[in-house]
């Protein structure tokens, strides 16, 4: 049981490999296009328009063919960012690559989400906010990686070369370590209680998963635009608020992940405050220090998050339909990562960016009101009680 641990968290460090080196790659894949920002934004775009639908057919895959569908979405995922690299010379030859990018990412999204359940199922333990710490760890390192790649004047391809590289060793040791889910023994505490899951229950968590990813990437999309414009950082310490972020998020995620389930509810009110005040914080901030004092607490509230509502799901849901369940909580999710910036730009120019952070903190806000009601109505907090049961009864 433990290999799948082992592959689920060697699958998200894929998975942030490929995130770091094309957050880091974005100017230099501009400048070899030739296409200016509006162009840019324009093909970003598609990275989201190929990820929903792959998301959607993705958990049927998994609820089909197993979780070893994962291993093929992350090899073709570094495969597509190669491609990107070496192919995009114009905006189509951009949109196409980029559409290719988002589709395998979102494939990959799903089904390492779905491995990662399946392993916290087997093994009770929290794999999940761990192997999501994974995740953010290796963004870091990877686009600190490619900048020195940058620097030192390599082609952009080098970095997506090196990602592809992790990808295919990754995917084949989900290969090897992954079997079809018929037959799958479950752990003691699941095997009793587990319950057929509607469409209704999970869009309902879904709408949490939105509202944390839409606070997260308006830290991340926004953050260092804020430290340029608001606090005339320049575009030198400007880049610390995304490092930043990233950073205390990968920290909060390891040193939560062994808080056990019993106390998902906590965690989740905790992190929806700490997102909220640490957005009051960024708003009002007058220097470097006091900004960077309130990305680090709306990050270590939004860390928490989304890994949590996935593990209160993961934790109920029948082998048969695990990937459906992951499929749909994660592609509602995901909408509020793409809507996030957008809901920022257009409060900043409602009210200006201050005012667009606290709009930010309102998200915080509705969260920690809807958490305990979405969970008492969908069920899911039961999830909770089942883990004190049997955490008494050992």
């Amino acid at each position: 049981m433990r290999s799948h641990s082992t592959t689920a968290f060697a699958a998200f460090a894929a998975f942030g490999a490929f995130w770091g080196t094309w957050g880091a790659s974005v100017p230099r894949l501009r400048d070899q296009t030739g296409i200016d920002d509006a162009q840019l934004g324009l093909a970003l775009l598609f990275i989201g328009a190929g990820a929903l639908p792959a998301m959607l057919l993705t958990g049927r895959a998994v609820d089909r063919w197993g979780l070893r569908v994962a291993a093929g979405a992350l090899v073709a995922l570094g495969l597509a960012g190669v491609t990107v690299a070496l192919t995009a010379s114009d905006v189509a030859g951009l949109c196409a690559g980029l559409l290719l990018v988002g589709a395998t990412s979102g494939a990959t999204d799903v089904a390492m989400n779905a491995a990662a359940g399946r392993a916290e199922q087997l093994t009770r333990r929290p794999v999940i906010t761990r192997a999501h710490g994974t995740f953010s760890a290796f963004v870091v390192v990877s686009s600190l990686g490619t900048g020195l790649l940058n620097a030192g004047g390599f082609p952009v391809f080098v970095p997506f070369a090196a990602v592809a590289a992790v990808s295919v060793t990754a995917g084949v040791l989900m290969l090897r370590d992954l079997r079809p889910p018929a037959g799958v023994a479950l752990a003691p505490e699941t095997k009793h209680h587990r319950i057929g899951i509607g469409v209704w229950p999970l869009l309902l968590v879904g709408l949490l998963g939105a509202l944390a990813f839409a606070s997260e990437n308006a830290h991340q999309s926004w953050g260092a635009v804020f430290l340029e414009d608001e606090l005339g950082s320049g575009s030198g310490l400007s880049s610390l608020a995304p490092a930043v972020f990233a950073g205390v998020v990968a920290v909060t995620r390891f040193a939560i992940g062994g808080v056990k389930p019993a106390h998902s509810t906590r965690i989740l009110l905790a992190g929806s405050a700490a997102a909220a005040g640490g957005a009051v914080v960024l708003a009002v901030s007058s220097t470097l220090g006091s900004a960077l004092v309130g990305l680090s607490l709306a990050a270590a509230g939004t860390a928490v998050l989304f890994p949590t509502l996935m593990g209160v799901v993961s934790r109920q849901v029948n082998e048969a339909e695990r990937g459906r369940a992951t499929s749909l909580l994660a592609t509602v999710s995901y909408l509020g990562f793409l809507l996030g910036p957008v809901y920022v730009g257009l409060w900043s120019g409602a009210v200006g960016l201050r005012g667009a952070m606290i709009a930010v903190a309102a998200l915080g806000l509705a969260l920690l009101v809807m958490t305990p009601l979405v969970l008492r109505l969908t069920g899911f907090g039961k999830s909770e009680v089942l883990s004190k049961a049997a955490a008494v009864g050992e």
